[in-house]
């Protein structure tokens, strides 16, 4: 067989018209793409439902997007976060396809012979359901990262084909996140990404998982056999990873781009040429609680629990942010000291009025904790039932005037959401010595390091659940409930005794700010 270096020599001595004439002739033939020998190949054959693939830049996220959809695929659809940024794609298809033939960018749609290409953006939350009910056998979303979690999970829904013999898939393509915001994608490809998972997985290695209806997570399965939850029989979905280099992309290694990124500023070099999801993720400089401490306060959690002699002490307090309908959910939380036990997270549908929320709270309270709940809204009415049940409960209603100043700059608050918000901060800061326990929870990570402060004349200003929500994708809900959970109130027999004159009862204890006299 002749060797490769000797046919290049033999193509190379060839007059540009014969050169002409032998690209033509195998042209001809020739499919329209064909994935690199590699990852790209490896992303390209897997059977997996999702395939996440990329890492670093520079490994033909791209290509294998279109080669996707121009090879394997009849219904294609390709989201990006922003539309304006799928430029780069289209133009890729046109080289790929030499013609912009069946393109309407109007409508944004390519039609090619038994095959079509969708593409768009999905820039504000709510922008996903323009594409409710639309099938297709591919889903590509490109810089995953940049997504919200709850629009991907969304969109993931109406993964289907017409054709029994056309095999439906996700595609998932990204670099590591630059912002905390994206951190959810190394929660969904945990095995592959997280170095501190029990139990890692290879490069292309089929996971297979579903989700809990209850808690919304995702449970890892044992494999594809179906398994039952809440006696449906669900059939779990296969997930790998392929991380990709500008080294697996040769085209990219003769033009010198590996020498940009290696110019590239710490964490970018790490994170765009070695693709190291651990390398710095950067906080905003106005977010209220710092992503380490919360992560800090979990590793406390996970310490606590290894304790052999572990034991939860007394419950003393309650947080419980009312579901507000649709996508929200009715959450409390408990804490036991600085112990933040897991989170018991009801869809809204569960919690429809106040006696259904009331009962919630009062089948997990113990030890006569005060239950502390927002009162804005849906809350009231489940506040209402308490309080005539004889359960002690103390209304929180965020917008009042707050009287309170910050422990380090003895700041005033713009309102009391500022205050309670603040003292959160204030107790997972390490310097503070509180050493609370958070439990491990993604959501609560995320919600806990979305808010964002100012300060105005009248003190900090937390910004609103609604402008969260936008940035988010979901109400903050674990975050209000454990911001609440975190008050302290002294407990009704407590300040019954203090007011008989017993002080000795009410040591280690505070008065309680917000309730009643």
């Amino acid at each position: 067989m002749m060797e490769l270096q000797t046919i290049k020599d033999v193509v190379n001595k060839l007059s540009p018209e014969v050169k002409k004439e032998l690209d033509a002739l195998i042209m001809q033939d020739a499919p329209l793409w064909v994935p690199l020998q590699g990852p790209q190949a490896q992303a390209y054959h897997s059977k997996a439902d999702i395939v996440g693939y990329g890492g670093a830049a520079g490994g033909g996220k791209t290509d294998l997007a279109c080669g996707l959809t121009l090879t394997r695929h009849k219904r294609s659809i390709i989201y990006r976060r922003e539309g304006v940024q799928l430029t780069s794609i289209l133009l890729r298809l046109e080289e790929l396809l030499q013609t912009n033939d069946g393109h309407n960018s109007v409508k944004k749609i390519w039609r090619l012979p038994g095959r079509i290409i969708e593409y768009g953006g999905v820039n504000n939350l709510g922008d996903e359901r323009k594409y409710q009910g639309r099938p297709h056998d591919l889903k590509v979303f490109d810089e995953v990262t940049e997504f919200l979690e709850y629009q991907v999970r969304f969109l993931m829904g109406w993964l289907r084909s017409e054709d029994p013999n056309i095999p439906c898939q996700i595609l998932m393509t990204f670099n590591p996140p630059t912002t905390a915001d994206g951190r959810w994608v190394l929660e969904f490809f945990a095995p592959w990404l997280k170095k501190d998972h029990p139990n890692p997985a290879v490069p292309g290695e089929l996971r297979y998982f579903t989700t809990d209806p209850e808690t919304q997570k995702d449970i890892e399965c044992d494999g594809p056999e179906e398994i039952e939850i809440d006696g449906d029989m669900v059939k779990p979905l296969s997930r790998t990873f392929i991380p990709a280099a500008v080294e697996d992309n040769p085209y990219y290694m003769e033009s010198g781009y590996k020498s940009v990124l290696q110019a590239l500023p710490e964490p970018l070099r790490s994170q765009m040429l070695k693709g190291d999801f651990m390398a710095g993720v950067q906080d905003d400089e106005f977010q209220i609680i710092p992503t380490q401490w919360v992560e800090l306060a979990i590793v406390r959690w996970h310490a606590m629990k290894a304790k052999a002699d572990f034991k939860l002490g007394d419950m003393d307090s309650m947080g419980v942010d009312v579901a507000r309908g649709g996508n929200d959910k009715t959450v409390i939380s408990r804490r036991h000291a600085k112990f933040f036990d897991e989170l018991i997270s009801k869809e809204g549908e569960q919690t429809p009025d106040g006696p259904t929320c009331a009962a919630e709270v009062v089948k997990v309270r113990r030890h006569r904790a005060p239950v502390h709940i927002d009162v804005i809204g849906w809350g009231s009415s489940a506040f209402d039932f308490l309080k005539e049940g004889g359960v002690q409960t103390i209304g929180v209603n965020a917008a009042v005037t707050s009287y309170g100043i910050s422990k380090e700059g003895e700041l005033p608050f713009f309102n009391l959401r500022a205050e309670i918000w603040w003292r959160m901060r204030e107790a997972l800061d390490p310097v503070n010595g509180e050493d609370i326990c958070l439990p491990p929870d993604t959501e609560l990570l995320a919600d806990l390091c979305a808010p964002k402060w100012e300060y105005r004349k009248t003190g900090i200003k937390v910004e609103s659940k609604d402008e969260i929500i936008k940035r988010l994708g979901r109400s903050p809900d674990k975050a209000d409930a454990v911001i609440l959970a975190n008050i302290t109130t002294m407990k009704t027999k407590a300040r019954d005794a203090l007011a008989s004159g017993n002080k000795n009862v009410c040591k280690g204890t505070d008065w309680d700010p917000f309730a009643e006299s």
